[in-house]
Order: C-alpha cells, then sequence, then structure tokens
C-alpha cells in the first residue's frame, strides 16, 4: 500500500519473504463474508478441542476475530503503520510486531495438529476437559478450501462464568444461570497467524498464549546448552532441558546465574547421595531428568542450595545465600564478630 510504512523490516530468509500484511487485509476485506470459519479451544498443555458456534453468533464472530482485525491493519496503512520483528522491537504506537512461526514452538505445534491430526482432536466436553483450564481460542478461516489463516485470543478465568456460582439478571430479577459456562469474548486484536508468520497485536497476550519470552529464551538456550555440554544428562522422549526449563518459571533464573563449570558431575551426585536426594543416574551414567520434580533438584544441587545443619542435621533449600563474612574476613554490620 502506498502510504504503509512497511518497513516489513521486511524480513527476507533465504527462503522465503514475510506476508505483506497489508496486501493481505486489503485483499481479505473483499470476501471476507464468504470466508468459513471453524472454532477450536486449546489448554495449557496446548491440546485442542473442537467447538461449535449456534448461526446467531456468526455476526459476533465475524467481528471479533476478523473485521477488527482486518480494519486494524487498513487503517493503520493510512497512518504509518509499521511492521517489525517481534525479537528486534519492543511494542510501540502504530507498531504491528511480528514473529516466525518456526520460533514460537507452541503455536507451530498447536496448529500443525490442527491442521494434520484432525481426527485425534475431539469436541470439548465441559464435563470432561472443564473450560477453566482454557487457555486461548483459535478461530480457523478458510475460502473455497483455499489455504487457512488463525486468529488467536487468550481466555482468562476472569473472563468467564460457571452455573454453579454464577446468576442471571432479567429485568429486576436475578435467576439461576442457566448454561455450564458464560464467557465474555475479549474484544481487543491478540495475535493473527499467516502462512509462516505471527502477527502480534498485543505483545503481552502473546507472550501469554504461548509461555514465549525471547529474550529469556534465547539466555537459557546459552545456558542450557552450558549446562549439557558439562553434565551428562538423560530425559524422557521428546524432551530437552531448554524446553523443560521454560515449562519451569522459578529456575529460569536461578539458571541463567549458575556457572556449570563450578562443580563436576561426580561431585554433584555425591552431595546428592549424602542429602539423601532422589537423582537417578543411568546405566550410562547420565543423570535422569523425567518430570518437574527431578530438574528442581538437579538445579537446586548444582546451584548449590541444600544444606544440612551441624546442629539438628536437618536438611534445607537455602532461599537466599547472603554471606556471612564479606572478602576480609569480617562479619558485616549488624552481625555479631
Amino acid at each position: 500500500m502506498a502510504d504503509a510504512s512497511t518497513e516489513n523490516d521486511a524480513h527476507e530468509t533465504a527462503d522465503r519473504v514475510s506476508t505483506d500484511i497489508f496486501l493481505w487485509a486489503n485483499n481479505t476485506d473483499q470476501y471476507k463474508n464468504e470466508l468459513s470459519v471453524e472454532f477450536f479451544a486449546f489448554n495449557k498443555n496446548y491440546t485442542p478441542y473442537s467447538m461449535s458456534f449456534a448461526g446467531e453468533l456468526e455476526v459476533q464472530v465475524r467481528a471479533l476475530f476478523l473485521y477488527d482485525v482486518i480494519n486494524f491493519v487498513n487503517l493503520g496503512a493510512g497512518t504509518g503503520l509499521s511492521v517489525r520483528d517481534f525479537e528486534l522491537s519492543d511494542a510501540e504506537e502504530n507498531v504491528l510486531l511480528r514473529a516466525d512461526l518456526e520460533k514460537v514452538g507452541r503455536a507451530e505445534t498447536l496448529l500443525h495438529t490442527i491442521e494434520h491430526s484432525r481426527a485425534e482432536i475431539v469436541p470439548f466436553s465441559e464435563k470432561e476437559h472443564e473450560f477453566k483450564r482454557v487457555k486461548g481460542i483459535v478461530a480457523r478461516f478458510t475460502q473455497d478450501g483455499g489455504e487457512p489463516f488463525y486468529v488467536v485470543k487468550q481466555i482468562r478465568n476472569s473472563g468467564t462464568l460457571s452455573g454453579a456460582t454464577a446468576w442471571e439478571l432479567h429485568g429486576d430479577t436475578f435467576k439461576e444461570f442457566s448454561a455450564e459456562v458464560g464467557l465474555k469474548v475479549p474484544a481487543e486484536n491478540h495475535v493473527l497467524i499467516i502462512d509462516k508468520d505471527i502477527f502480534i497485536f498485543n505483545q503481552s497476550k502473546f507472550e501469554a498464549l504461548f509461555n514465549y519470552d525471547y529474550k529469556t529464551q534465547l539466555i537459557t538456550e546459552t545456558k542450557s546448552k552450558e549446562i549439557e555440554q558439562h553434565f551428562k544428562l538423560s530425559f524422557a522422549d521428546g524432551a530437552d532441558l531448554q524446553t523443560m526449563l521454560m515449562e519451569r518459571k522459578k529456575l529460569i533464573k536461578k539458571v541463567q546465574e549458575l556457572d556449570p563449570e563450578l562443580v563436576t558431575q561426580e561431585e554433584l551426585l555425591k552431595q546428592a547421595e549424602e542429602l539423601n536426594l532422589e537423582l537417578m543416574v543411568s546405566d550410562n551414567d547420565e543423570i535422569i531428568i523425567m518430570d518437574g520434580n527431578d530438574l528442581d533438584t538437579f538445579v537446586q544441587l548444582l546451584n548449590d542450595d541444600y544444606m544440612t545443619s551441624d546442629m539438628t542435621g536437618r536438611r534445607y533449600i537455602v532461599k537466599s545465600k547472603k554471606p556471612l563474612e564479606d572478602a576480609e574476613g569480617e562479619a558485616p554490620r549488624g552481625m555479631a564478630g
């Protein structure tokens, strides 16, 4: 578009050029009422469930999940909206952030399941799945069997009503809530996915939807490689240290400050044995990390977070390791000398 500041910081890779969002919005606007739409809910484990909606909601569905996205981009084309890479920019006024789908693993896996494992996706049932566990909703749009695009919105518990605890107001009279769940769909745009591009209208919602924090992820990736080079580790099928750490937020800051070369694997295992901690070792002398509890134990040992009291013999996890003496061996102020 002539007036658009398409700084599409124009992310070109060796294989492809990113989607021209302005051209997409202009073209899609012409046949927006002809698009078919399917709904999927997904939970915190990124398991998708199919969902349907009554015909009476058709207008609202298109307005909330499609028209506002198109209008935002078309309006931005005339006001200098620019598109910048998520990893290189922060959210700014009149800036639309974009990320590669392949870099956002949870989003890529979710869409792959929807497109290639449809037979395994079951309809959502409140009795079996509980809507309070739903993390987001995906609206999948297509035209005549063409390539789909997806609009994703985060769902929060504060936007839902449970039939067991909610009332309906009819005129001046409260009545029992007749539905299993009531949902207030967010009006603002969150995420749009076209081909291999993710367009981010709300940075915080995007990060919450897919647990994606690029800067933290980059540092965690670097530190994970250092740890895996220094220690022999074994994970459950499909798992690795970085993925498990990103799911274990409380450990990330701890890992980022670690120096894995301060202790050897033999020293770490000896410490675990002395503290009677359950840390399994494989026949190949690999430390087995099967779940989050194993990871907690490994990281806390690596960070020297355990201590045994000489007075009571009790073991503790030390949360604050403030030294009792400074570098010259003198007690800090406020401590008995």
